[in-house]
């Protein structure tokens, strides 16, 4: 090997999805010495996370990127009346401040590319090799040059090829966990709709659905759907064919709060399996965001999950590791060890758990969830309105927002 064929660096982050993008960005920003290897000069379309909101920005500012990346999305709070409407029950039960910010994962990911610094390069191409070490790591390009780096950080996504060279193996907790479908919705008759985004549960247990979300993305309204069916469901055939008709047989009640509708554009399917990594813990590389282990989309838990991984390994661990020589196992352990990391992973898991029993289960523990969380929301719905006063009947007539008792069949 020619010495110019070698590049010499700290940190060598292998993948450019929202992960790896993000701890480019951070890294570069903060004066490390760090490439990026992504096949993609720029990153294409992916179905995959389409907004984000509450803990997911608390998440992204403690990145210190916020203030680059927000302004690339559309908020909710700027739409029609700015108000997120919820809907349980089939009825209206609450209409707060829009908190959410709609922007497809592609873009979510060449905005945060953007944020990179020039000084840190960015070989788009494939990795072919990965020998690691207590020492020295070296990444073989596919154009034949080699990057030595301290750390490599794997940031691959769901590619389980690079995990495989190392031994690294994933185990499936929950196969087909859930099924996001999106698509845009638009309004027939009229501009828009009257919310700037609404979120409307099941209303049968047996439709073996979550919610859909309804949320602006530039001029669109995006729509998505989850779900808890098999991949091979005939359902899933109804709704490509006909997306209107099945979402009214569906949710009988959602066209009383949008009015009449139509699906526009094609529809994007997304089966999700939750699975974790196993035999991870090793010297001289450190598993991040999805490669190290999945969320459900469904409990919205993804990118907060990725911010949290990445900023956690940046903002604390890295400086600390440069500080010695060496990256043996026990200094990777530290970040796999990191309270804050556990505690958003186990969250997150729970998350994707509860929600799939409470969108489902038809046991009498989930009945009193879904009852409570009603009450919560019918609570503050009103609590909202009140203050409000009389502008609330003036601007939504006609939207049921005093629950009628529900068939027993419902979801919250």
């Amino acid at each position: 090997m020619k010495e110019t064929d070698m590049i010499e660096t700290d940190i060598a982050v292998v993948g450019g999805g929202l992960a790896g993008s993000t701890a480019a960005a951070m890294l570069g920003r903060a004066g490390i010495s760090t490439v990026m290897i992504d096949p993609h000069e720029i990153y294409p379309p992916d179905f995959r996370c389409e907004k984000i909101s509450g803990p997911h920005i608390d998440a992204l500012k403690r990145t210190g990127l916020a203030d680059l990346v927000l302004p690339a999305t559309t908020f909710d709070g700027d739409k029609s009346d700015g108000t997120s409407w919820i809907s349980r029950f089939g009825r209206l039960v609450d209409r707060r401040p829009g908190d959410q910010h709609g922007i497809m994962y592609d873009d979510f990911v060449n905005t945060m590319r953007r944020a990179i610094p020039d000084h840190v390069p960015h070989y788009a191409t494939k990795v072919t090799g990965l020998t690691t070490s207590a020492d020295r790591q070296h990444v073989t390009l596919s154009d034949g040059q080699v990057v030595s780096a301290r750390l490599v950080i794997l940031a691959s996504g769901l590619n389980v090829g690079i995990r495989h060279w190392l031994g690294i193996e994933r185990e499936v907790i929950s196969p087909c966990h859930s099924i996001t479908i999106g698509f845009n919705m638009k309004p027939v008759g009229r501009a828009a709709f009257d919310f700037g985004s609404l979120t409307h549960y099941t209303e049968r247990l047996s439709d073996k659905v979550a919610y859909i979300t309804l949320f602006p993305i530039g001029d669109a309204m995006r729509a998505n759907l989850f779900t808890y069916r098999g991949a091979d469901d005939p359902w899933l055939r109804d709704i490509r064919h006909d997306p209107v008709a099945t979402l009214r047989r569906m949710m009988p009640h959602l066209a009383d709060l949008t009015g009449d509708f139509e699906v526009e554009g094609p529809l994007k399917i997304r089966p999700a399996d939750l699975y974790v990594s196993k035999g991870h813990l090793q010297p001289g590389v450190v598993v991040v965001g999805d490669a190290f282990s999945t969320s459900c989309p469904a409990a919205g838990t993804g990118s907060y999950k990725v911010f949290t991984d990445v900023e956690r390994l940046c903002n604390v661990h890295i400086p600390a590791w440069l500080r010695s020589e060496g990256m043996g196992a026990e200094k990777i352990a530290a970040f796999y060890d990191d309270p804050v990391k556990r505690a958003c992973d186990e969250f997150s898991y729970k998350e994707a758990q509860n929600l799939r029993s409470m969108s489902i289960d038809s046991g009498l523990k989930w009945q009193m969830h879904r009852w409570a969380r009603f009450g919560m929301r019918l609570a503050s719905g009103t609590f909202r309105r009140r203050l409000r006063g009389a502008r609330m009947v003036k601007t939504v007539p006609d939207r049921r927002e005093a629950p009628a008792v529900p068939h027993q069949d419902r979801a919250a």
